[in-house]
């Protein structure tokens, strides 16, 4: 077998593992995106508003589901909403 010949099949054999690597890589990633869980209230919330986490939270622990103000935190930016 001549020199060009065995590069040509190492560049075949080379690309197809940089792809199969590739493919390996966006799989996994997409894998760790899809069960990535979606961001929670945090202490720091408590602590910049000065209120406890239930003033937002339905349940006084914090997490969970909104009160009307923790929705209006939320959708202020995560700043305290001006009163109306």
């Amino acid at each position: 077998m001549d020199e060009a010949t065995r590069n040509r099949i190492n560049s075949r054999s080379s690309a197809v593992l940089y792809s199969a690597t590739g493919i390996s890589t966006a799989l996994l990633v997409g894998a760790l995106v899809a069960v990535a869980k979606p961001a929670t209230a945090t202490p720091a919330y408590a602590a910049q508003t000065k209120s406890a986490c239930g003033r937002c939270h339905v349940s006084a622990a914090g997490g969970g589901s909104l009160t009307s103000f923790g929705k209006a935190f939320a959708a202020n930016g995560h700043k305290v909403p001006k009163k109306q």
